[in-house]
């Protein structure tokens, strides 16, 4: 019978015997993880890959060399202003290549939805509310959210403030928000130093969290929808 796990520490537990077919594991850590005697077909892994050995072949180097992402994947956890900077431009910069692909496509290609995925439109909808709900909330201290945010589907109902469930709006006024949020985080980036954040804030549905990783759930989102929407826009 198939089971969710969520938010649960399985850390040193022991699978024997167990049918994993068809399994999806999402923003797990499985550092020092063994599997033996294990049937890999069709499998697909996506991460951060440090030191993997495949029956007795590290492949390590074989798959950072491939991997389009790398080192990009692993610089989402800045720990310095330089990294921190250095790992929001690259974002952006795919950002905008992304934007001027959308442009150049059919006027509608930001409002189709592939295989049930939110639409480009939403997506960016999607990150403004997390810019809002990661930075301008407890960083900035803002007490409002942008309208047309999109939350997470599983928390639509928290009652955000400000947020508009019943929004429309154009995806050009979609990208206009999407800028003037981007523009005030690289702002708020280069003239302040992590160094001065405060050790902890109040981040709405999640309490209270590092201001630190604030920052780096905020070049996650980023970084994320930025390969899911790539992936939908090919497909499109």
């Amino acid at each position: 019978m198939a089971e969710e796990f969520e938010d649960r520490d399985l850390s040193d537990s022991v699978f024997w015997g167990v049918n994993l077919e068809r399994a999806y594991v999402r923003d797990a850590n499985l550092a020092g993880a063994r599997f033996f005697h294990t049937f890999w077909t069709d499998v697909s892994v996506d991460g951060v890959i440090d030191r993997l050995v495949v029956n007795g072949v590290d492949v390590t180097d074989f798959v950072n060399e491939h991997d389009r992402w790398f080192p990009l994947r692993t610089q989402l956890e800045p720990m310095t202003d330089e990294q921190l900077r250095a790992a929001w431009a690259a974002i952006q910069g795919e950002w905008v290549a992304f934007v001027d692909r959308v442009k150049a496509m059919s006027p509608d290609t930001p409002l189709k939805s592939v295989n049930g995925e939110w639409s480009l439109r939403n997506t960016f909808r999607h990150l403004i509310f997390a810019m809002d709900k990661w930075f301008r909330w407890p960083i900035l201290g803002e007490r409002t959210f942008s309208p047309m945010g999109l939350p997470n589907t599983g928390s639509r109902d928290f009652g955000w403030p400000g947020v508009d469930l019943n929004a429309d709006p154009s995806f050009d006024e979609v990208l206009d928000q999407s800028a003037v949020y981007a523009d005030a985080f690289t702002r708020y980036i280069n003239e302040r130093s992590i160094t001065d954040l405060p050790e902890s804030v109040e981040v709405l549905e999640n309490g209270t969290a590092p201001a630190l990783m604030c920052f780096h759930v905020v070049l996650e989102e980023e970084f994320e929808h930025l390969r899911y929407a790539l992936r939908d826009l090919d497909l499109l």
